[in-house]
C-alpha cells in the first residue's frame, strides 16, 4: 500500500514562492514518499527530527531550501509536508 501525502495549506502558499528547481525537486521528493514511505535517507540531508518530523534539502546554494514533513498517520500511511522554503525559516 502506498502512502498518501498532503501538502499543509500554509507550505501550500509557500510552494509558489520556491525556486522552479526547487518546486521539482519537492514534486520528486513527494512521489518518492508515496512510493517509498518517509524515511528517505537517499536525499540529500535527510535527517530526522523530532517526534515524527524530517527534512531534507531540496536545492543547495545560498539560500539553501528545505521541506520538512511528519508522519500524521502510520496506520493510514499518511505524510503532511508543514514546511518548504528557505533554511533560514525553518521551523525546526
Amino acid at each position: 500500500m502506498e502512502w498518501t501525502v498532503e501538502i499543509a495549506r500554509r507550505a501550500a502558499k509557500q510552494v509558489g514562492n520556491l525556486p522552479i528547481k526547487a518546486r521539482e525537486a519537492l514534486v520528486d521528493l513527494i512521489r518518492d514518499m508515496e512510493s517509498n514511505g518517509p524515511i528517505r535517507g537517499d536525499w540529500p540531508n535527510f535527517s530526522a527530527l523530532s517526534g515524527n518530523r524530517y527534512h531534507c534539502h531540496l536545492k543547495k546554494g545560498h539560500p539553501t531550501y528545505v521541506a520538512i514533513w511528519e508522519v500524521a498517520d502510520k496506520e493510514i500511511k499518511l505524510i503532511e509536508v508543514v514546511y518548504a522554503g528557505t533554511h533560514e525559516k525553518a521551523p525546526y
